[in-house]
């Protein structure tokens, strides 16, 4: 799970999709593709409106997406298409490439592409990412149990 600045989106959606799958079958982290926050804690809202839904977050520490995860990762999810394209930059190869989605695109609704970054939104922008999330990450949990 991949957004800019690994405090907002990337880390509701480690802490959802880690919700719905297994813990000793699916391994799930977030990073962003800056590096202002790294060693961080999520956004305090982030950690909020996730502990309402009962997942913590408390324990994620923001770090910057690095080509070794092409190696680590299986599936890559962008956020929106700016760190989709940052991510791609960093693509050795097509294989790398190949591992690469927007995280909306599993939902097949083209009128949505982009996950919203709620940092300047206030509190409902973050309960609005969440259900976003909450949504996709149904989605992609019920694939990777599938296959």
């Amino acid at each position: 799970m991949v957004c800019l600045g690994n405090i907002c989106r990337s880390p509701l959606a480690e802490g959802i999709l880690k919700s719905k799958l297994p813990k000793n079958i699916f391994f799930i982290d977030s990073a962003g593709t800056g590096n202002y926050h790294i060693g961080e804690q999520p956004d305090n809202r982030s950690i909020t409106i996730a502990k309402k839904k009962g997942i913590d977050l408390t324990d994620q520490r923001a770090r910057q997406f690095v080509t070794s995860d092409f190696d680590t990762f299986d599936y890559i999810y962008a956020m929106d298409s700016s760190n989709f394209n940052n991510i791609i930059n960093l693509a050795r190869n097509t294989e790398d490439v190949a591992k690469v989605k927007l995280i909306l695109d599993e939902l097949n609704d083209s009128s949505i592409v982009d996950v919203p970054d709620p940092y300047f939104s206030g509190k409902q922008g973050f309960e609005n990412v969440y259900q976003l999330l909450d949504n996709v990450c149904t989605v992609i949990a019920n694939k990777l149990i599938t296959n």
